[in-house]
């Protein structure tokens, strides 16, 4: 049986202040600009939880749009996928991102990433991104 990754995490928006109907728009339509599943891509609509339109957010100050997936060694073709939600990252209003991949053969890793501003406007292309990576050994029977 091939190795499983999983891959998960959330990407979150500022919604205090001015325009956050707008951002929150912007967002949803950015995410179901996403291929559907059975097209087979790195990232696809149902593994986000895309907000429903509204005006006014149930959350406190932060907009958490969170997503995951379970995929066939998707470390080979990691680099894909990186780019692939990076594409979708530059067209959404965020303060940050996180995704977590979890492999059977190489561990866990971290990625983060922050606007240089106060929270990255579509199309800006002011990303930073940081890995981290842990290793923990599992006992298998």
């Amino acid at each position: 049986m091939d190795p499983e990754s999983i891959v998960y995490g959330c990407i979150k928006d500022s919604i205090v202040g001015a325009g956050q109907g707008d951002r929150m728009r912007v967002n949803r339509d950015a995410m179901l600009s996403l291929p559907k599943a059975e097209q087979w891509p790195f990232l696809c609509q149902e593994m986000f939880s895309i907000p429903e339109p509204r005006l006014l957010s149930t959350n406190y100050q932060t907009e958490v749009m969170h997503f995951g997936a379970s995929y066939k060694a998707v470390e080979y073709e990691w680099n894909q996928w990186i780019e692939q939600f990076e594409g979708l990252l530059s067209k959404m209003y965020w303060v940050s991102a996180t995704v977590h991949l979890e492999t059977e053969l190489y561990g866990t890793h971290t990625f983060s990433w922050e606007s240089s501003r106060n929270f990255h406007v579509p199309g800006s292309g002011d990303m930073l991104v940081q890995c981290q990576w842990s290793h923990e050994d599992y006992l298998r029977a």
